[in-house]
């Protein structure tokens, strides 16, 4: 089958029906990471709240990528991260409409992540992160939900891929 006809084949599926089933993920995990950053951005100033002895609500702004990787105060270097981002979302979309289920959704609990960030380094110029993960004086990078979907995408794709990898073998 030529490139062509691929990319048409993926065009003519982006509108049928058992696509709007990505389409929810894709929103119920954008919305969830609203609502959360949300609350987090209306109760917090500047404080910490401390949950329990691994887990602290901490708001950061983070300008950089997941869990704060490549903090810039440069708008060209921001710039840059946020349409590299904005591309790697496109592709993702692609990606969607020419995968066989399991990888779609797995492409769209990425995409809502990636969308939840987006959207924050649109608006806010920065992404709220609030989730502290600790163990005594140990802590890992702050982060939020949206980056938690994304990680959980990452992970569930490399796994199901190693098995699709073995399958072949």
């Amino acid at each position: 089958m030529s490139r062509f006809n691929i990319t048409k084949e993926i065009k003519n599926n982006i509108f049928k029906i058992n696509n709007i089933f990505y389409f929810i993920i894709i929103l119920i995990i954008f919305f969830l990471d609203r609502y959360t950053k949300l609350k987090i951005i209306d109760n917090f100033n500047n404080n910490s709240y401390y949950f329990n002895d691994y887990i602290n609500f901490d708001l950061v702004w983070n300008t950089g990528i997941g869990f704060g990787l490549l903090s810039s105060f440069s708008p060209i270097v921001y710039g840059i991260i946020t349409l590299l981002i904005s591309s790697v979302i496109i592709f993702l979309i692609y990606l969607v409409f020419g995968s066989e289920f399991k990888f779609k959704i797995i492409f769209s609990v990425i995409i809502g992540g990636a969308i939840g960030n987006l959207y924050d380094r649109i608006v806010f110029k920065a992404v709220p992160d609030f989730i502290d993960l600790h163990y005594q004086n140990f802590h890992w990078f702050t982060f939020n939900i949206a980056d938690l979907f994304i990680s959980i995408g990452i992970i569930t794709y490399i796994f199901a891929d190693l098995v699709r990898y073995k399958k072949n073998d």
